[in-house]
């Protein structure tokens, strides 16, 4: 038994311990699927009753009504499919949702998490989500189907059962030895293909260095090999699928050829009568053949692609393994209180390119940035700004030198707590929006909180912290920004980088945000979105041309004719005779 179970897949374990939490509803999607089967048990029965009870025994009136009765049953079978989707759904959305949960805590777990990597997978939690739900659909419907022509079969003449089961169960047989290497296979092909992918995006990202460099034969004749090989692996596939061809031969069509071959002699010795006959006929053709060439053809596909899926996120998002040697791990608290000395950022050498062969976004840059300092990052469109930021995060990791905070390495949302301008709000209460990834927060402090950052408004007119966001889509842009800065407010990370995370603020709104974060214990960093915001920053960071340079806004003013081009760009923007909302009268704050 142990055994066995080891030959199970990490994927369908997976699958089986969501599964076990929707038991409930897996149960009564089992019994609204036990209703639909009536039709298909009853089918032969009801025609067989019609054809000698009736239109051969000349009582026309008498078939009419048994196939009249047979109508009946199937209306009773097309309520019960109806009835049965909002369970299917109670199966389903808890799938996907446990899925996404996994995916997000694989990504803030390391230390550097490939963002194509991350959409690849949700892309790979959206399919697994559709193929489930189309599986257990046609399940529920093909599976009842050819249980209850057996059982039909059973009920209405035994004696054909024999030359039904035994090429059914070869076809099963076969089907069954089919399945581990037609997985294989399919595994192969997805890898391949993400491979493919994966050169081609990089590629696509480094073409101006390719043209540069003169390597564009190089880098095609890798892209064709990743080709070849992808076509390779779907042709075998191709070959092992065709077998399922011998399935539908051996389990659908040899049961009605070895019943058409002994119907003479059956007749003739009175096993079976001209109506049973044809029960047996309509078991067979309407029911039992198409259920086989279903669960052979469709639904074979689909299982080998839900295999798949699931084994890819199962191991891809697997918890890395503990050492028991190893430090222990740091509870977080709930809210932003840290030590006075925690939050020392320092950027050393630091290079990054997007690939072997692109240009580096930055190269050799060195900045110190002290615990509790806010910085301003700036520079030029393009100049690596969101690239340093998810560096800070330990989003991407340094292609050479350092990132450290406090001594070492960024260590997951514990430690920094990065907010992208995409703010990320999901389906759940306000509360949940609030606490997440932490749960626990005391009512007060997310009370306060929201009323630092001017979030007051808004959580009101959500219904408050127990109120329901049913689709985060229905909130503008600055709504789910505005939410997203109070969850990272309250985040324990004594380091925070905003990259332009108030981008869809207006200058009042953004100004309070800014100045609620500069009051919370801690570091902060803030990509620039607007002038304001690098005016009050006690230091500005320029990046250019891989570089930077750190000073205090009025000192860069005099060292850099970039940065003077940059503010007054900004200036230049302003409304005629205007000064940006927030930049009179204001200076760096004193520490």
């Amino acid at each position: 038994m142990s055994s066995r179970i080891r030959r199970v897949g990490p994927g369908w374990r997976l699958l089986g311990r969501q599964l076990v939490v929707t038991r409930g509803a897996l149960g009564w999607l089992a019994v609204w699927s036990g209703v639909e089967a009536l039709p298909p048990l009853l089918s032969g029965l009801f025609v067989s009753a019609a054809v000698d009870e009736g239109f051969l025994a000349g009582r026309p009136g008498v078939g009419v009504a048994w196939l009249g009765g047979f109508g009946a049953v199937t209306a009773v079978r097309a309520y019960a499919s109806r009835a049965g989707f909002p369970y299917l759904a109670g199966v389903v959305e808890p799938l996907r949702d446990a899925l996404v949960e996994r995916v997000v805590r694989s990504a803030l777990a390391r230390q550097s998490a490939d963002p194509a990597e991350v959409a690849r997978l949700t892309e790979q939690v959206e399919s697994a989500r559709q193929l489930t739900a189309t599986l257990l659909r046609t399940l529920r419907g093909v599976g009842v189907t050819l249980a209850a022509a057996l059982v039909g079969l059973g009920l209405l003449a035994p004696v054909v059962l024999p030359l039904v089961l035994l090429p059914l169960l070869a076809a099963g047989v076969l089907f069954a030895r089919l399945l581990r290497p037609m997985v294989a296979r399919r595994r192969a092909v997805v890898l391949v293909e993400e491979r493919l992918a994966a050169e081609a995006g990089r590629a696509l990202e480094g073409l101006r260095d390719v043209q540069a460099t003169g390597a564009g034969e190089q880098v095609a004749a890798s892209l064709a090999a990743a080709a070849d090989a992808s076509a390779a692996a779907s042709r075998a596939l191709g070959r092992a699928s065709a077998l399922r061809a011998l399935v539908v031969a051996l389990g659908g069509r040899l049961p009605v050829l070895a019943v058409l071959a002994a119907a003479p002699w059956l007749l003739a010795h009175g096993a079976l009568t001209p109506g049973e006959l044809l029960g047996v006929s309509t078991y067979l053709l309407q029911q039992l053949d198409p259920a086989v060439r279903t669960l052979a053809g469709t639904v074979g596909g689909w299982l080998l692609n839900l295999a798949v899926v699931l084994d890819r996120l199962a191991v891809t998002t697997a918890p890395p393994p503990t050492r028991p040697d190893g430090p222990p791990a740091r509870t977080p608290s709930h809210g932003p209180s840290h030590g006075g000395t925690r939050g020392e950022i320092r950027l050393q050498a630091l290079r990054y390119a997007h690939g072997p062969a692109a240009a580096p976004v930055l190269e050799g840059l060195d900045a110190a940035v002290r615990p509790g300092e806010h910085v301003a990052v700036v520079g030029p469109s393009g100049a690596g700004k969101s690239t340093l930021a998810a560096l800070l995060a330990g989003v991407l990791a340094p292609t050479a030198g350092t990132v450290t905070v406090d001594g070492a390495p960024p260590a997951g949302p514990h430690q920094v707590a990065l907010l992208p301008q995409e703010a990320y709000v999901f389906p759940g209460s306000v509360r949940e929006n609030l606490c997440w990834p932490s749960p626990g927060i005391p009512d007060a402090r997310l009370h306060a909180a929201v009323a630092q950052l001017g979030a007051q408004p808004l959580v009101a007119r959500l219904g408050g912290l127990a109120g329901t966001l049913r689709d985060p889509g229905e909130l503008s842009a600055g709504e789910r920004q505005l939410l997203a800065l109070v969850r990272t407010y309250l985040s324990p990370a004594p380091v925070v980088v905003l990259d332009e995370a108030t981008c869809h603020l207006d200058a009042a709104a953004e100004e309070r945000v800014e100045r609620a974060f500069a009051a919370r214990p801690g570091t902060l960093v803030v990509i620039a979105h607007r002038i304001s915001s690098a005016l009050r920053a006690d230091r500005v960071l320029l990046v250019d041309g891989g570089r930077g340079v750190l000073a205090r806004h009025g000192d860069l003013q005099v060292l850099s004719p970039l940065y003077r081009e940059l503010v007054g760009h900004w200036l230049g923007s302003a409304p005629v005779g205007a000064a940006p909302r927030g930049t009179a009268g204001l200076a760096p704050r004193s520490r």
